[in-house]
C-alpha cells in the first residue's frame, strides 16, 4: 500500500498541482484509513495491508468508526471524498477494479453557518494594533488586506512583495489548485500597506531576510501560517470579541458584508475564488437568518400574541 500512496502523492503534485494544504490533508486521511485497517484486520494479511482486499465494508466500517468517535458529518464528507479519488487513481493505475468508496451514500451535511464578525466588530478589530514598531505595523496590514481581499489564511501567507500593485490597487492570489485571480483592495488597506513595506524596508536592510515575502515575522522571514493565527488570536483576545471567532471567520465577514452591501453571488464566488457557486450559497442562508432575526424583534404581526383566557 505504501508504493500506491507514494504514487498517488507525485499524482496530486504533478497531474493535480495540489496545494501543501491540500496534500497534507489527503495524505492525511489515507494514512488514517490505513491504521483502521491494521488496527481492525480488514483487508489485512500477514500484517500487511492488501489492496486487492479491500472492499465496501472496509471502507463502511471505516466510516462508523469515524461516526461511533463523534467525527462531524462534514469531516466523514471530506474522508469519504478522499478515499473515493485514492481509489479512482487505484483503478485507473490497476491496482484495484472497481471504485468501492463510490458506492457508499455521505454522510447528510449539515447547513452550520459560519463565524463571523459585524461590520462593527471587524472595524473595531482592525483598529486594535496600536504603536508605531514593525509588528503592530504589520499587524494593521495584514489584517487589512485580510480583510480586504476576503483571503484565506494559506493565500496570505504565500503572498510576495511582487504580487501587490499599489498603484492599481490590485493582488494577485495564487489559491487552491494553483487558480490565480485578481483582487481590488480597498484604499485604507493600500495606505497601510505602504506604510508598512517602508517599516518592511527598513526591517530587511542589511540582513539576510526573506527578501520575497510580503509579510515577515520578527526574525525579518516570512510569517507561517501559525503565526497568521498567534496575530489574530492575539487581537481577539485583546478586544474581548465573542467565541467562535477565528482567522477564518475574516473571510467568512468579508463575503456576509459584501452580500449585505449589495453584491450578487457570482461576484462573491469569484472574489472568493470558490469553484461552485453551492459553497458560496452559504453566507445566502447567513444573512437570511439575520434578517428573520430583524424581522421577528421589529415588526409588531411577528410576534405570538397572547393567549386569550
Amino acid at each position: 500500500m505504501e508504493k500506491a500512496i507514494q504514487e498517488f502523492k507525485n499524482y496530486l503534485l504533478v497531474e493535480k498541482n495540489a496545494s501543501p494544504h491540500t496534500l497534507a490533508g489527503y495524505l492525511n486521511d489515507i494514512s488514517q484509513f490505513q491504521n483502521f485497517l491494521t488496527r481492525s484486520g480488514h483487508a489485512v494479511e500477514r500484517s500487511v495491508v492488501r489492496l486487492e482486499k479491500i472492499d465496501r465494508l472496509a471502507v463502511r466500517s471505516f466510516m462508523n468508526h469515524l461516526y461511533e468517535k463523534k467525527v462531524s458529518s462534514a469531516t466523514m464528507r471530506r474522508k469519504l471524498s478522499t478515499l473515493s479519488s485514492f481509489f479512482r487513481f487505484l483503478c485507473r493505475e490497476n491496482y484495484l477494479t472497481s471504485n468501492v468508496a463510490k458506492t457508499l451514500p455521505a454522510p447528510r451535511a449539515q447547513n452550520k453557518l459560519p463565524a463571523y464578525f459585524s461590520v462593527d466588530e471587524m472595524f473595531r478589530l482592525l483598529e486594535l494594533p496600536q504603536g508605531e514598531g514593525f509588528l503592530p505595523i504589520r499587524d494593521r496590514a495584514l489584517l487589512e488586506l485580510f480583510y480586504s481581499c476576503g483571503l484565506r489564511i494559506s493565500e496570505l501567507v504565500a503572498l510576495t512583495t511582487a504580487n501587490i500593485n499599489l498603484e492599481s490597487r490590485m493582488v494577485k492570489v495564487s489559491g487552491k489548485g494553483g487558480k490565480q485571480r485578481l483582487l481590488p483592495m480597498g484604499r485604507p488597506c493600500v495606505d497601510a500597506l505602504k506604510i508598512y513595506l517602508d517599516a518592511r524596508t527598513d526591517k530587511i536592510r542589511g540582513r539576510c531576510g526573506d527578501g520575497e515575502k510580503l509579510f515577515l515575522n520578527h526574525r525579518g522571514t516570512g510569517i507561517s501560517v501559525r503565526g497568521v493565527r498567534k496575530v489574530v488570536e492575539k487581537y481577539v483576545r485583546r478586544g474581548n470579541f465573542p467565541g467562535g471567532v477565528s482567522p477564518h471567520s475574516i473571510r467568512h465577514s468579508f463575503a456576509t458584508h459584501l452580500l449585505e452591501g449589495g453584491a450578487d453571488l457570482r461576484s462573491i464566488q469569484e472574489l472568493l475564488g470558490h469553484s461552485s457557486l453551492s459553497t458560496t450559497q452559504k453566507y445566502t442562508h447567513l444573512t437570511l437568518d439575520r434578517l428573520s432575526e430583524t424581522y421577528d424583534n421589529a415588526h409588531p404581526r411577528a410576534k405570538e400574541k397572547p393567549a386569550v383566557k
